[in-house]
């Protein structure tokens, strides 16, 4: 049998906290490496555990969930930590925030559990997980916002189809929502999934949502 996933849990509120350990900690195939109420402890506890990942709340007291991901995850951290942030609806913009800073997805805190433990199974993987009610609501309520003021699709180097694939994934389509809506094979969506990444430098479907929006692909 393989090793269970580590997890680190971070979350101010106890009894948000306990829960989500209790729930992860009843899984064979996970374990809660350690609990913190604060994004500095959260820091401070991954450089000590280096847990597999990170389940981390947004609004915390010393160090929020932003900056604590991007010292855990950020651009140029040199052993990068995989974070799964938890955040309700009226904090859409911090969830945004948390992606540009690392975070490899995001979850509701009214998820239901199996959705709690696929969302740190998939993460762990490597994958990235966008929950496609928030994905969608970002878009609509911060799209004008975050987009640059210059630039154009045109500078984009994919070609059509890898155009329309990248607007589906920032609309938090799944794989097979994708090939459905374009009539391929999921095994077409992944290749054409890898290729979008090559070629934008990006690491994982997480940043591509971030890309879309900044160059205003999602209306």
């Amino acid at each position: 049998m393989s090793a269970p996933v580590r997890v680190l849990v971070c979350d101010d509120q106890v009894l948000v906290r306990t829960g989500l350990s209790t729930i992860i900690d009843a899984q064979p195939d996970l374990e809660v490496a350690g609990e913190c109420g604060d994004g500095r402890a959260a820091v401070e506890l991954a450089g000590e555990l280096r847990p597999d990942i990170v389940v981390m709340d947004v609004r915390m007291p010393v160090l929020d969930g932003i900056e604590a991901t991007r010292r855990l995850a950020g651009p140029g951290v040199e052993h990068p930590v995989k974070v799964l942030v938890v955040t309700t609806f009226n904090l859409d913009e911090y969830v945004y925030e948390a992606l540009r800073a690392g975070a490899s997805g995001f979850l509701l805190k009214d998820a239901p559990p199996d959705r709690l433990l696929h969302g740190i199974r998939t993460v762990a993987t490597g994958a990235a997980l966008l929950d496609p009610d928030v994905t969608r609501r970002l878009v609509g309520r911060y799209a004008a916002r975050i987009r640059p003021t210059e630039g154009t699709a045109q500078d984009i180097p994919l070609t059509p189809r890898e155009m329309e694939v990248l607007r589906l994934i920032a609309d938090g389509r799944s794989n097979s929502e994708i090939a459905a809506a374009l009539v391929i094979s999921p095994e077409t969506v992944k290749t054409f999934v890898s290729r979008i990444l090559t070629k934008l430098g990006l690491r994982d479907r997480v940043q591509a949502v971030v890309f879309a929006y900044r160059r205003g692909l999602v209306t």
